[in-house]
């Protein structure tokens, strides 16, 4: 198993300990943001909850036949359920439905292959159905013993309440900037790159160690660009679009662009510094501009619809354009 980071490591010890003052709870539901490490978490707890011979620190040992078999994906009493291909399609379904949950009552009712625990993984457990949901409460209020569900979700209030009263909270939250940039800094990274990542994630490790593996910041950097010419009408819309629907990035460009707006909003509020937005010199309105926030956040959603893409986005694009007054 790879090495936790902190901010994974303290919510996997409070399991751990818990787990060995017998109050660990037959459901765990892992809440937090995207991108945290809560699946490694589950994934290690759920190694422990299966191994016959846990080390002195409280997890698996690696080495038992239990650690082997889920290291080899075969484990009879491990089950994972997540988002799967729908067969009529062949596209990855977007939510989990009722026969997944009811493929995992089945399990629970089974008796331990190895005699010990059963464990299943819930992800992302915010895309059961409702109908999967009121499956799953019948499991939730009928626990049996040495049965362990683990949920993992970056967004849990989407879960009904009936299902979140029943489960043990595991909250992750993101950690202290210096935390995350010595985590980042162990982890090689150059200390300005480190510091700009961290700036463009909102302190955020993981979308930080994200974007400086994949070149991200660099997409970033070109967004912004991109935004600054069209509010000083420098660039068209429809040229634009076109180049940001010319790869597979135009959420991630959405997103780095919505991220702008907020940064102009919060400098025209006097809430935060003016570090990058400062770029954009243009005197923008800070009404058009909120607006526009939420409007690039749909954009996302409706771009993976059957709608023109170049029309909506160029459309969008020009509305940013319009948000900067006297240019």
């Amino acid at each position: 198993m790879s090495v936790l980071a902190p901010w994974q490591q303290r919510p996997l010890q409070t399991a751990l300990a818990a787990l060995m003052a017998g109050r660990l709870g037959h459901a765990l539901l892992l809440g937090g943001a995207a991108r945290l490490g809560k699946r490694a978490v589950a994934d290690a707890l759920a190694a422990r909850l299966l191994c016959s011979t846990p080390g002195a620190d409280g997890l698996a040992c690696g080495h038992c036949r239990g650690c082997r078999l889920l290291a080899a994906g075969t484990h009879p009493d491990f089950l994972g359920i997540g988002l799967e291909v729908n067969e009529k399609t062949d596209k990855l379904r977007s939510e989990v439905t009722i026969d997944q949950v009811r493929r995992l009552g089945r399990q629970f009712a089974l008796t331990p292959q190895l005699g010990g625990a059963q464990v299943a993984v819930l992800d992302p457990a915010d895309a059961l159905n409702t109908s999967a949901c009121n499956a799953l409460l019948k499991t939730l209020e009928e626990p049996m013993p040495g049965r362990y569900l683990l949920m993992v979700s970056a967004h849990p209030a989407r879960l009904p309440a009936t299902i979140r009263s029943r489960c043990q909270r595991l909250e992750f939250r993101i950690p202290g900037r210096d935390e995350a940039r010595q985590w980042l800094l162990a982890a090689g990274h150059a200390a300005t790159q480190v510091d700009a990542a961290l700036e463009a994630a909102h302190g955020h490790p993981g979308l930080a160690a994200d974007w400086l593996a994949d070149g991200s910041l660099e997409l970033r950097r070109s967004v912004r660009a991109d935004l600054a010419a069209l509010a000083a009408g420098k660039a068209g819309a429809l040229d634009v679009a076109a180049r940001w629907l010319a790869d597979e990035r135009v959420e991630l460009r959405l997103s780095f662009a919505a991220d702008t707006a907020r940064d102009l909003c919060g400098r025209l509020a006097g809430a935060v510094p003016m570090g990058e937005a400062a770029a954009l010199t243009a005197r923008a309105d800070f009404t058009k501009l909120s607006a526009w926030f939420d409007a690039a956040n749909r954009t996302r959603d409706l771009l993976r619809t059957t709608v023109r893409a170049d029309l909506t986005l160029a459309g969008l694009l020009r509305d940013w354009r319009l948000a900067f007054a006297g240019t």
